[in-house]
């Protein structure tokens, strides 16, 4: 299991004193209401930087950080990652998961059979969907949806789907 999750990705500065704007990756943009500091993947190393002030603006939220007050201390990050320890991430509710988790799982058919491995999860809105390396080598999209996706065991990393007709 992953030990830090990501919650945004700092798409570009805002005003000229130091904020950003982080676009959300995750499910609850309304936890960084709550958010008192955040790790940032410089791409060499990982720094904590404690949040000053936040706001939303469309779908995006703005966020100042102490000790970085000018646009240019701000630009250098871009594009980089805003992570948070598993310990500060959201309370997860019953049946619920972190997508990371599940990454690399085992995907079987319903009858047992091994069909392929969990590569990637696209959200797309309506539902998610499962991105499957199968056995064979060609990769398929399941959506995660209760007719197709029967049972998730993110301890085993283990998921039965059962293959829609016209899937393959």
């Amino acid at each position: 299991m992953e030990d830090l999750l990501r919650v945004g990705v700092i798409s570009s500065t805002h005003g000229v004193h130091g904020e950003v704007k982080v676009f959300p990756t995750t499910d609850n943009p309304e936890r960084f209401r709550d958010l008192d500091e955040v790790l940032l993947d410089t791409g060499k190393e990982t720094i904590t930087l404690e949040v000053e002030h936040m706001a939303f603006f469309k779908n995006m939220v703005i966020l100042k950080f102490k000790g970085i007050d000018h646009i240019d201390e701000a630009a250098k990050y871009k594009g980089r990652d805003l992570l948070v320890t598993r310990e500060n991430a959201v309370p997860l509710e019953e049946g619920e998961f972190f997508i990371c988790d599940i990454i690399g799982s085992t995907v079987y058919e319903e009858n047992g059979k091994e069909f392929g491995v969990l590569k990637d999860v696209l959200q797309t809105g309506a539902n998610d969907v499962f991105v499957v390396d199968q056995v064979d080598g060609k990769e398929v999209l399941l959506p995660c949806i209760d007719d197709c996706i029967k049972e998730i065991d993110v301890e085993g990393k283990r998921v039965v789907a059962f293959i829609l007709p016209g899937l393959l």
